[in-house]
């Protein structure tokens, strides 16, 4: 059964879409549903230029769909929360969003994610790496391996930025820790620590004289040794020092128009930081939004983080398909889960990783779709056409040309493949 049929349907049949399912619509070069069907020519033009980065807009705590992208007002499981039309004919969500009622149409709506995971560090572990936890290994973050897989010797900053990192940031896993997420806290103060201290001369100096100090070490001991060595560090660290690339992050650059349409928030400024970054190269992004565990007072809560989320993802996207960055970039907004159909005692709703809502959309991505669809009762669990996170990050990675089945042999010497 095709997907892109039953994309816009509201009920029918519930069943899984495996992966087999979703990669079965692809062309050729193995792209996913979401992307437009090529003819033999259009897809060799789109393997030679596919999107090339990755902005991950992470709502953090678990954000309610039924307060963002999938409201049910009217129904016992609505709340008080109501719902406005966007550009997608049919689609509504939360009125707390009306600059997203204007922008949700270049992006594709996910209403059936479902995930295995309900605890917060569990679940932020498998949405971002694709794998549940487990203690005989670190993951790497799909961020982490667009830097692994998409080298870009260009780019003298971070290849994996992480703004406003959340309590559990991205790893890089089995892929090494040069992989991590360089983490940056407050987009809105820049970078600490990054102005040479002394003149170029005098830097000059001391770092041969590290490297004399790193050749006495190597004397006598097996060439393995030279893995405990920092060099390479030093290099890229002095390198990122001296770059002009650090200029992303200096965001009084820009008209006080486009710092304004984001929102005075810290939130914002790294929205704006992420498109800054994304112009200089960097493969992947993220860019954290806390504070949507709302066991209680749900309606306040959820509706205080809109106030941030709405201008600010808003004025991305819309900046992205100005600029002309839209059709290289692939965007998504996602958080460990969603929260429950049903209202809790304290006016909250708990943990909910059946059924909950996502962004995706960009890198010649299909624009408009909406997938999925919760039952407005609330008395069945499982969505329609569920969708899992792995089979997300394997579209994802397959679109930008990266091979998710790929096998990486770790430290230990265990074949892992990059996507579960």
């Amino acid at each position: 059964m095709s997907l892109l049929p039953a994309a816009h349907q509201v009920s029918g049949n519930r069943r899984s879409v495996s992966r087999r399912d979703v990669l079965s619509l692809a062309s050729s070069l193995g792209l996913s549903f979401l992307l437009p069907a090529l003819g033999p020519t259009q897809a060799r033009a789109r393997g030679e230029e596919r999107p090339r980065s990755l902005i991950t807009v992470w709502l953090a705590g678990g954000p309610s769909q039924l307060e963002t992208w999938d409201p049910h007002p009217g129904t016992t499981i609505g709340g008080d929360t109501g719902a406005i039309d966007t550009r997608i004919e049919g689609l509504r969500i939360a009125d707390w969003y009306p600059r997203m009622a204007e922008e949700i149409h270049h992006l594709n709506v996910i209403r059936s994610m479902v995930s295995k995971e309900g605890d917060h560090e569990r679940g932020t572990y498998l949405v971002k790496t694709g794998y549940r936890p487990d203690p005989t290994l670190v993951h790497p973050s799909v961020g982490a391996i667009l830097a692994h897989q998409l080298p870009n010797s260009k780019v003298q900053i971070p290849l994996h930025i992480s703004l406003l990192p959340s309590q559990w940031p991205a790893r890089g896993g089995f892929l090494g820790d040069q992989f991590d997420a360089f983490k940056v806290f407050d987009p809105q103060s820049g970078l600490a620590n990054v102005t040479r201290r002394v003149e170029d001369p005098r830097q000059d100096r001391r770092t041969r004289g590290l490297e004399v100090v790193e050749q006495a070490f190597r004397r006598g001991r097996r060439p393995q040794s030279d893995a405990t060595l920092h060099q390479d560090t030093v290099r890229r660290a002095l390198d990122m020092m001296g770059s002009e690339q650090l200029s992303a992050f200096q965001v009084e650059r820009e008209p006080e128009a486009v710092r304004a349409a984001y929102g005075r928030t810290a939130f914002g400024t790294g929205c704006l930081v992420a498109r800054r970054l994304l112009e200089e190269g960097v493969r992947a992004i993220e860019v954290s939004l806390d504070g949507f565990d709302s066991h209680a007072n749900n309606h306040e809560i959820q509706k205080a983080r809109a106030q941030s989320l709405d201008p600010a993802l808003a004025a991305l996207v819309h900046d992205l398909v100005e600029r002309d960055l839209f059709d290289s970039t692939i965007l998504l907004c996602i958080g460990e889960f969603g929260r429950t159909p049903s209202i809790n005692g304290l006016a909250g709703r708990d943990h909910w990783p059946t059924g909950f809502s996502c962004l995706v959309g960009g890198g010649g991505l299909q624009r408009g779709l909406v997938i999925g669809a919760t039952d407005p009762t609330g008395e069945r669990k499982e969505p329609a056409d569920p969708i899992e996170v792995p089979d997300l990050y394997a579209t994802i990675l397959e679109s930008l040309g990266v091979d998710y089945a790929r096998e990486v042999i770790t430290p230990v010497g265990r074949p892992m493949a990059l996507c579960a």
